[in-house]
């Protein structure tokens, strides 16, 4: 990399204490649907979370923290099955080329060996378009973190971002990716620049297994997402054709190979420019879950869909919400007990976010809550994230208080 990265190996003191949100009221009893704050280990300037689940049922959050006059950071700390943060939150990077972008965040992950992996955008250049993909491995649950590798094979040159992460193995990583498609190979589209969708592995070692192109013309900028089925990885994205159709897409690994795109839906939607806004997905056993924004015929609509055979096919899709309204900028999990859905939406000048929950054969809405009015606007609130674990689903945001971003949390009992 051009720029210099500190990795910094020892636990960061808390700077700021943490504070209880104003919303949403905490509940005196522990029912099931009841809504509750997650306070959360994170200081002022806390933006762009992740959050997952690892095997043992430990919950992940990472963010970058942007304050004024200091390089930016990316962090995380780990809440226990018991209700509490384990240590302080750790700082696993810092420097002036790490990329703090609101739409194309870092990710956290876990193997089921243990070890946690993280990936952040690192610039290369003073140019806002010039930046790699980096990834770093830790091996002893987040103590001290590897000097990071780029994942993208052409370092130096275009933007590479919008990545997904997925357990490939016991010990190896599956990274999907955003890729110039006049990379590495790839064709460009005659009307532009273009962006292609790629993946490869790495071990803990972090040395590259494998790296192949899933589609050589997708959207420029919306997120992709992985969920793991029965049969193997399933990634969903944007996809683009030469007519401007932005519509979802899925591709699943079947441990041999990839497969050719899917449409989840067609959707129809036309657009020239990139609407920053991509799917979410989840998985268990042969059921994957797909949640996605379009503004197909002019009106913007956040809808679900399912697919019983590990994302080969998908059924008509569950319109959740309609109206110019929707901001999708959506999050997405499913289990035994059915599927949920976040999303964000922005009406009279406020935002606000929204839970829903379904039968697991997306037939019956089970309860939809509005879980926060934001301070924040526009893109300063980002995405926000949400993960289920056997106590309830739990959900991060950011807020903008005083031009100052904020980390928020809350978890919905079973």
């Amino acid at each position: 990399m051009k720029a210099a990265m500190s990795l910094v190996l020892a636990s960061l003191t808390l700077l700021g204490a943490c504070q209880r949100q104003p919303e949403p009221a905490v509940g005196q009893g522990a029912a099931s649907g009841q809504l509750q704050v997650w306070p959360l280990l994170a200081e002022q300037g806390a933006a762009q979370p992740d959050l997952a689940v690892t095997a043992d049922g430990r919950l992940l959050l990472s963010w970058i923290s942007v304050r004024r006059g200091r390089d930016n950071a990316l962090m995380f700390a780990a809440y226990d099955n018991q209700g509490r943060w384990q240590s302080t939150p750790k700082t696993i990077a810092v420097g002036e080329a790490l990329l703090s972008n609101w739409a194309d965040t870092p990710h956290i992950a876990a193997t089921p060996d243990g070890a946690l992996w993280v990936h952040w955008l690192q610039k290369t250049s003073a140019s806002p378009g010039e930046y790699d993909l980096a990834l770093s491995h830790s091996g002893n649950r987040g103590f001290n973190w590897s000097a990071p590798v780029v994942v993208n094979s052409d370092s130096g040159g275009g933007e590479h971002g919008f990545a997904s992460l997925w357990p490939a193995s016991q010990a190896t990583l599956g990274v999907a990716w955003l890729n110039p498609a006049d990379k590495s190979g790839d064709a460009p589209h005659e009307n532009h620049g273009g962006m292609s969708l790629r993946a490869a592995s790495f071990d803990g070692a972090l040395q590259r297994i494998g790296e192949q192109t899933l589609d050589g013309m997708t959207c420029e900028c919306c997120q992709t997402d992985a969920a793991m089925a029965a049969r193997g990885p399933v990634l969903v994205y944007r996809d683009r054709d030469a007519d401007d159709i932005r519509d979802i897409a899925a591709v699943r690994y079947d441990g041999k190979a990839w497969s050719a795109p899917v449409r989840v839906h067609a959707d129809g939607w036309k657009m020239t420019a990139c609407p920053v806004n991509g799917p979410a997905a989840a998985a268990k056993g042969d059921d994957v879950l797909v949640a996605w924004r379009t503004a197909a015929g002019g009106e913007p609509a956040l809808q679900l869909a399912l697919s019983r055979d590990g994302g080969a096919s998908f059924g008509a899709p569950v319109r959740v919400d309609r109206g110019a309204a929707v901001l999708g900028r959506v999050d997405a999990a499913y289990d035994s007990d059915g599927a949920w859905v976040l999303w964000l939406r922005e009406e009279a000048g406020a935002q606000s976010l929204w839970l829903a929950r379904y039968s697991a054969d997306l037939k019956r809405e089970v309860r939809r809550t509005q879980i926060a009015v934001l301070q924040g606007r526009g893109a300063a609130t980002g995405f926000p994230k949400l993960a289920l674990r056997a106590d309830g689903a739990y959900m991060v945001w950011t807020e903008s208080v005083d031009g100052q971003p904020r980390l928020r949390g809350a978890r919905m009992l079973r």
